[in-house]
């Protein structure tokens, strides 16, 4: 601990284990920080090692794995205990949200009732590092009374979950992170990346879309990303078109209505020949302009939008032109408008 000058005033417990913890390191890098490149680096070498064996060994299985919960015709069940139960969890989490339904069963409890949540036409993956998990025991027999398909991610192949397992997922013996050795560190970012690698097989087996990934993620930034300019653009009555030679006086009362800044002009055949914005307003402002036709005063060829296109596009779109709004078009024809203000209320940017 620093020394204080004789004629400093004394510190205060909490001035102490502040300047205790601050203190700067002398000699190198931190010890905190040394700890956690370690923690890094093992677990990169186990992941390293799991995909060499996936590469190799674990390639067959793994596939089958893919197929058999492809295949299935009822859900995904996750279990297991302890730490491997928090990874399990999130695998079935990422499963549900990439078109995998799937959810997680505690074994304890399904020991106590919850069994009845898993049904014949389920596949049941569970997670043990040891593969000797007593708490497993109860779902591992069930699977085999009832021939339920049970895929096992363990780090024994001659455990006995790897034994009950229609197919064993073994992970390579690489170090833990934890320096005693017995806190499951790497063996769970090994788990957690073997379960983000099944749920990313299945989802390109599915041939899940964004447009799919949109429907499970209606809420959120997700969500709002993949939002497209057919969800919000205004359609039929709501956009404000007119004729090429309607008078300016017409065009004025439709711009008001409709309230969107502007008025698309659409030619005999339907298809989108021109715009009148505000600003062509204010070019051509005198005072004959309520008597001009609106050909006259429209700007033609104007930017347009695939209503198709995401949201976040027709943004940078709009930001890019300086404009407020655009016309969605199919084939040439004004199908919807989408303004500024409604990418923005949507919460796209």
């Amino acid at each position: 601990m620093r020394q204080p000058s004789p004629n400093a005033a004394p510190e205060s417990p909490e001035e102490r284990d502040v300047a205790e913890v601050t203190a700067p390191v002398v000699n190198g890098r931190s010890e905190v920080v040394a700890s956690a490149l370690r923690v890094f680096t093992l677990e990169c070498e186990g992941i390293a090692a799991l995909k060499t064996a996936l590469d190799s060994d674990m390639g067959d299985a793994f596939c089958r794995a893919v197929e058999i919960i492809r295949g299935t015709a009822g859900r995904l069940v996750v279990t297991g205990m302890g730490k491997s139960g928090h990874i399990g969890r999130k695998i079935a989490a990422t499963m549900a949200s990439v078109g995998t339904p799937a959810y997680f069963v505690h074994p304890g409890e399904a020991s106590h009732g919850d069994m009845g949540m898993i049904r014949p036409d389920d596949v049941v993956l569970a997670l043990s590092n040891s593969g000797e998990t007593t708490e497993l025991n109860d779902i591992i027999g069930y699977c085999s009374r009832f021939g339920i398909d049970l895929i096992g991610i363990t780090g024994d192949p001659d455990s006995a979950l790897a034994e009950a397992s229609t197919v064993a997922l073994t992970m390579p013996r690489s170090a833990e992170a934890c320096p005693l050795g017995l806190a499951p560190t790497t063996s769970m970012a090994m788990a957690l990346a073997l379960g983000d690698a099944l749920a990313v097989a299945l989802l390109e087996r599915r041939g899940f879309s964004a447009d799919d990934f949109q429907v499970l993620h209606p809420g959120g930034k997700l969500g709002r990303r993949l939002t497209r300019v057919a969800d919000i653009m205004h359609i039929g009555e709501a956009m404000p078109l007119v004729r090429p030679n309607d008078r300016m006086a017409e065009v004025l009362i439709v711009m008001t209505a409709r309230r969107l800044g502007c008025a698309g002009v659409v030619g005999p055949a339907g298809d989108l020949v021109g715009i009148i914005t505000d600003g062509d307003l204010r070019r051509h402002m005198d005072a004959g302009l309520v008597s001009r036709e609106a050909s006259g005063v429209m700007t033609p060829a104007p930017v347009t939008i695939r209503p198709e296109a995401l949201a976040a596009e027709a943004l940078g779109l709009m930001n890019a032109r300086e404009i407020t709004g655009l016309f969605a078009v199919r084939d040439g024809e004004p199908v919807g408008f989408v303004h500024l203000h409604d990418c923005l209320r949507d919460g796209v940017a």
